[in-house]
Parts: C-alpha cells; structure tokens; sequence
C-alpha cells in the first residue's frame, strides 16, 4: 500500500524551511528584547539585531514568494468568509486556509511590519558593521514614538505567539501541526475540514 496516496501535500519543503526560521527569529527577539526588562543581565543587543535582519531577509522572501494570484487568494478576507464563519458557528469547510488563520497570519504579519520598520530605524542608534551609529539622526519625541511602537508591536507579539502555539497543540489541530512538519495531511483530514473546490490539490 503506497501512503503517499492517503497524503495530501499542505505544506512544501521551502514554505516550511520559512515558517521555521522565521519562528526561531521571532522567538530570539522576544527572548532578547523581553529578559533583560525582566532582570536578566547578558549582551543582548547584538543577537537581538542580528535576528532581526535575519526575520527581515525571510519575510522578504517570503513576500516575493507570496505574490502570485492564487496565493493572495488563498490568505484573502472577503465579506462572504466572515458571513459564512458566524453561520456556520465558526465550523466551515473552507479554502486551504481558514478565517482563524487568516486572521492570524494578517495580525503577525502586521506585527512584523511594525516591529521590523522601527526595529531598523532604532538600528541606526547603535554600531553595527554597516554603519557607525548616530543618535541624533531623529529627534527626540521621534525617538519616543518608536520606543512606544516597536515596544506595543512586541507585547502583541507574545500575546500572538502564545495563541498561536495553544491553538497548534490542541489535538483537533494536529493535523495542522503535523503539516508544517512533515507537510502533509490526511485525505480524511483534507475531506471534513476543507471543500475541495476551495482548495485544489495535486
């Protein structure tokens, strides 16, 4: 018996690599921006900036690798997604992705933006390899907006990581789980959560 026919792919190699990285990235920046607020004493600056380029270069990547029409599509929110959720009592045999993640993936992505544009703008205060730093680049009150952006982008950021691991390990989500693994789910699994004119696989 040949498995691969009970599989269906959800996830490829590359998507995976990218979903991964950049996790680890994030989780480097909330370890390195988050402890030493809360006492812990070590050089965090310097793995904290490095991972940030690093998220930088995958969401990048990312972006360009997201801008084909049908994989806007599948991540786009329309009226008819919302009205369809709350009928369906939030049980709806969806697209490849459902409204929870899309939601989900809108609000990180968000996140990022934010935390990414004033991580690289307060990068200039500091010396890097790049550049030598300068302070005075932005003026004060500037600074302060930043400080209080970058700073509410990472208190959601804990808030959206921590609902997103609870919800992964749930177990009527493991398949989902399974998929950014292995990449893949069962047509079982494929068939009572997804409408297969909504999503067309191989």
């Amino acid at each position: 018996m040949d498995d691969n026919k009970d599989q269906v792919v959800r996830h490829g190699g590359l998507s995976r690599l990218f979903h991964w990285v950049m996790a680890v990235c994030i989780l480097i920046l909330l370890a390195t921006g988050v402890t030493p607020i809360l006492g812990a004493e070590f050089e965090w600056i310097e793995p904290h900036w490095i991972a940030g380029v690093a998220l930088t270069i995958a969401v990048l990547i990312h972006i360009v690798r997201s801008l084909s029409p049908a994989k806007i599509k599948s991540m786009w929110i329309s009226i008819s997604d919302i009205k369809e959720f709350i009928a369906g009592g939030g049980k709806v045999r969806g697209g490849k992705y459902s409204l929870e993640q899309k939601l989900m993936h809108h609000g990180m992505t968000g996140l990022s933006l934010i935390s990414l544009i004033t991580g690289w703008l307060m990068l200039l205060k500091i010396d890097t390899p790049f550049w030598q730093r300068d302070p005075f680049i932005f003026n004060a009150d500037t600074w302060g907006i930043l400080y209080v952006l970058h700073g509410l982008s990472t208190l959601f950021f804990v808030s959206f990581v921590m609902m997103h691991i609870y919800f992964s390990l749930r177990p009527e989500k493991a398949m989902y789980l399974r998929s950014m693994i292995k990449g893949w789910m069962t047509k079982d699994e494929y068939n009572e959560n997804h409408d297969p004119d909504r999503w067309e696989t191989k």
